[in-house]
């Protein structure tokens, strides 16, 4: 197990360099910059600003700055917020996004296995119908639309819940159902094909013949294995649901993470684009790395494989 933690953190630090690469050649690329407006500048202030930043040197010169820095582990400091770091945009918006995230997920986690066990042990039957129904409807509709559907019925029809802002537990409700509603589903269905493939298990059969009931044999014994997959499936969608979602924090005005990326893919702010893109990047590999040790715990004989 050590062993393959090792050569994964190698892996991950040749793959951080690689997306850190891609985003600032990438932007370099891309017409436009992050100081081009429909007032332009005066040239010698536009040259005083680029000079600052480093954008006046040849774009080698740049990306090796680039990656001093990184190595640093310094993401340098926003172009349209010149007095503010990088690091504290994404601490000041990280904890919003993270809270968004942890309650998406819970949501997510405790309807879709509920959901997949249910239509596993009812397999071929209408509880069975209807929860795959309802898994499919989560991940069929779009953000996009789901969030103002949610919007219009229990914000501004029934009253129930504000419709916008993160500022309180109320206000937490909706956009967390919109988000998690869309992994709900997946995580359903992953559920129940682990659950139908584990149920069949001798170990499983051994239980029943025992005499013990049919709910301790499921979530007791079976739901362990069962639910393998459903980790498997955890590290990126746990990462997309912290880092935050674009739309969501768009639709329900919330200042998280995915607020500062539309901001500065429109802004064209090189260095908090290409710094939040690396630590998404970070996040995503540090989730499936902790999913790979999950497996050592979760099926030991996994673990004695590696």
């Amino acid at each position: 197990m050590i062993r393959l933690i090792a050569l994964r953190l190698l892996g991950s630090a040749l793959v951080v360099l690689f997306v850190a690469s891609f985003g600032f050649l990438a932007l370099r690329v891309a017409k436009g910059g992050p100081f081009d407006s429909e007032k332009k500048l005066p040239p010698e202030i536009e040259m005083n600003l680029r000079r600052s930043y480093g954008l006046d040197k040849p774009v080698a010169a740049q990306y090796f700055d680039y990656l001093k820095q990184l190595v640093r582990l310094d993401l340098g400091w926003s172009q349209k917020r010149p007095s503010v770091r990088v690091s504290d945009i994404i601490a000041e918006s990280f904890p919003v996004s993270v809270k968004l995230g942890l309650l998406s997920l819970g949501f997510a986690l405790f309807f879709g296995v509920l959901l997949g066990v249910t239509a596993a042990t009812h397999h071929n039957r209408w509880p069975d119908h209807l929860a795959m129904l309802v898994a499919l409807g989560g991940i069929s509709v779009p953000a996009f639309v789901l969030g103002p559907l949610l919007i219009i019925a229990f914000a501004l029809e029934l009253m129930w819940l504000p419709a916008a802002r993160f500022e309180g537990f109320s206000s937490m409700i909706l956009p967390a159902m919109t988000l998690g509603l869309i992994f709900m589903g997946t995580i359903a269905r992953l559920s129940r094909a682990g659950m139908l493939e584990t149920i069949r298990q001798d170990y499983v059969r051994t239980a029943r013949a025992k005499g013990l009931g049919e709910q301790t044999v499921t979530w007791k014994h079976a739901l362990r294995l069962g639910v393998v997959p459903v980790v498997t499936y955890l590290g990126p969608a746990i990462a997309s649901l912290i880092t935050g979602s674009i739309v969501i924090e768009r639709i329900f005005q919330i200042p998280g993470l995915g607020s500062y990326i539309v901001g500065s893919v429109v802004d064209r702010d090189y260095t908090t684009l290409t710094g939040v893109m690396v630590f998404y990047c970070l996040c995503l590999i540090l989730l499936n790395l902790a999913v790979d040790i999950a497996y050592g715990f979760l099926d030991p004989r996994i673990r004695e494989a590696r």
